[in-house]
């Protein structure tokens, strides 16, 4: 598709060019500088006419709720792109008409990414400028788009990032958890046993993690979370962060699974889940036998011995060998 000829001004921090070559005016590391870029037709002009040519992929981070943190810059590469790459032409199509644009798309998602890809990197080898966009936040974060990015960047086409709203930062901004260092997981699995192994790998991890979880699962993962984490780790459930009914709870993980339970807003909207780091053990410390026992006996409720030792072992720094010999013992006492 062809584009309008004419001149944009975008700012930039810093003195210098920008990845495209174009020049800054009066900008030094304190301010913003303002960069010109000429006539887009010009570019193909010249020696570096091949390069030129080539497109970019732009992308694009879109509001998690309030339309009002779509950034000017977002917007102005969704007006300029040739072509928009969208998880859901609906969603995308929303926000577009609510910007006032109408543009060109196609859907790029889990089920079609390595398919639609072919096409995608032979229109930005044509010269096209393709912005990907998610559902909401930043692409490639829990969304569909990774395949295309790593394709594009090893054909040596330009990948620009667009930086905007993520439901991963704003929730560690307002958990009142140490986040100073932490890990995204993402979505848990929907099965309670791989659920619980998975988190059982987490169970010694110091930083603070982030989850994505659908609502309708919060109480299980609480209630798994509280077994393999111990009830007393803090964290922070966030629910339709930027939203009318945005939402913070805070507490000890055996209170939010109880209030899941009771409170019936918790089965509504979007969740993102901050669990505090696990606190760092002393290879010197030694481990409380009674502590073994208890959460060994715990974890029987749920997992066979094999699996309730590996998770004490890795709540507790126990070895997993002690920590099975307390779980046929207890399990034995039990039948």
């Amino acid at each position: 598709m062809e584009r309008e000829s004419k001149s944009c001004i975008e700012y930039h921090a810093g003195q210098g060019q920008d990845a495209d070559g174009a020049r800054l005016v009066g900008a030094n590391d304190a301010t913003f500088g303002v960069i010109i870029v000429g006539d887009p037709s010009s570019a193909t002009k010249g020696p570096n006419a091949a390069v030129a040519s080539v497109g970019r992929l732009e992308v694009v981070a879109t509001p998690i709720g309030n339309l009002a943190d779509l950034s000017p810059r977002a917007r102005d590469s969704l007006a300029g792109a040739d072509l928009l790459a969208v998880e859901d032409t609906r969603r995308t199509g929303a926000l577009l008409s609510a910007l006032g644009l109408q543009k060109p798309m196609v859907s790029l998602h889990t089920h079609n990414e390595r398919a639609r890809g072919d096409e995608l990197i032979r229109r930005l080898q044509e010269g096209a400028v393709i912005a990907l966009v998610s559902d909401a936040g930043t692409p490639l974060l829990s969304d569909p788009g990774f395949d295309l990015v790593r394709r594009a960047a090893a054909a040596g086409i330009t990948v620009r990032g667009i930086p905007g709203p993520t439901a991963i930062a704003v929730a560690l901004s307002v958990a009142a958890i140490p986040a100073e260092r932490f890990c995204f997981e993402g979505f848990l699995p929907a099965r309670a046993g791989e659920r619980r192994t998975r988190l059982s790998s987490l169970a010694r991890e110091a930083r603070a993690m982030v989850f994505f979880e659908a609502p309708h699962r919060i109480s299980e993962t609480l209630a798994d979370m509280a077994l393999v984490f111990g009830p007393e780790r803090e964290a922070a459930v966030t629910r339709e962060l930027t939203k009318v009914y945005e939402s913070v709870y805070r507490g000890t993980l055996a209170n939010l699974a109880e209030r899941s339970l009771r409170e019936p807003d918790w089965q509504r909207g979007e969740i993102t889940l901050v669990v505090a780091g696990a606190a760092e053990v002393s290879s010197s410390e030694t481990v409380d036998a009674a502590e073994i026992d208890r959460v060994v006996a715990a974890a029987l409720v749920h997992l066979p011995a094999s699996k309730a030792a590996a998770l004490a072992a890795n709540l507790t720094g126990c070895s997993r060998d002690a920590a099975y010999e307390t779980a046929v013992r207890l399990a034995a006492a039990r039948r």
